[in-house]
């Protein structure tokens, strides 16, 4: 089986021992972002303990994670929404279709969203349903149940635990916002069909693995595992890292 051809955690006899020692979790504990630093340490430790990933970063070159940080938060988690079971290409251009609703120059605010005819978000492109999580969103950012500013503070899974009480907002958005936005270094997405894919496609498996079985696989790789996360979506060939998640609806 393939479990047991990969080196599992020390004390560890079975794969889904590795899944409960991880804390039944695709996010580590951390609060920390990555630095410039962890970059070659995170490459290094990653081949040394995954042949198989170490074969994509060779073949992949540098990191690209950094360049992909998004650098508002209220964008971030709007682009997430938006990016929901699409492509990246379509996820794109409704997204700028979105922001061209609005004053150029900036991102709108939760405020100038909510006050925004409900007939434009949907002429956009945004179908109901995602226009009226967009709308949640920006509700509980404007009266403050959700202030996006204390996230960072926050580690993993508070983060995951605060943003997921959003219509519409499930672990999959989040751990793009841990990725995307907070630069947390060690998420996996076992829900994303991208992930899924290349660890099918890299490690020869008959079926896209289970989420189970992507945690075990991917235990060897902490605390990297959103650094492991951009290579496995670069070997994909036209991925879009973050561009395509299960329905979370």
């Amino acid at each position: 089986q393939l479990f047991l051809q990969h080196r599992l955690p020390r004390g560890v006899r079975h794969p889904m021992t590795a899944v409960l020692r991880f804390r039944r979790s695709s996010a580590g504990g951390t609060a920390r972002a990555m630095t410039a630093a962890d970059y070659p340490r995170a490459r290094r430790l990653l081949t040394r303990r995954d042949p198989v990933l170490g074969g994509i970063i060779a073949a992949c070159g540098r990191c690209g994670l950094a360049g992909s940080q998004r650098d508002h938060d209220l964008r971030a988690m709007v682009e997430s929404i938006v990016s929901q079971q699409l492509s990246g290409k379509a996820a794109a251009t409704i997204f700028s279709r979105l922001v061209a609703v609005f004053p150029p120059g900036r991102f709108p605010t939760a405020g100038e969203i909510l006050a925004a005819p409900p007939a434009s978000l949907r002429q956009a492109g945004l179908s109901a349903q995602k226009a009226s999580y967009i709308r949640d969103l920006c509700q509980r950012v404007a009266d403050g149940r959700l202030d996006l500013d204390r996230l960072e503070a926050l580690d993993d899974e508070e983060v995951i635990a605060r943003l997921t009480q959003v219509r519409g907002i499930g672990r999959w958005s989040a751990e793009m916002f841990l990725i995307f936005r907070l630069h947390r270094p060690d998420v996996l997405p076992v829900g994303d069909l991208g992930i899924g894919k290349a660890i099918g496609r890299a490690y020869g498996l008959r079926r896209t693995p289970t989420p189970a079985r992507i945690l075990a696989i991917g235990s060897r790789w902490a605390p990297y595992r959103s650094v492991a996360s951009w290579y496995l979506w670069a070997s994909v060939a036209g991925a879009r890292p973050g561009g395509r998640a299960i329905s979370e609806a």
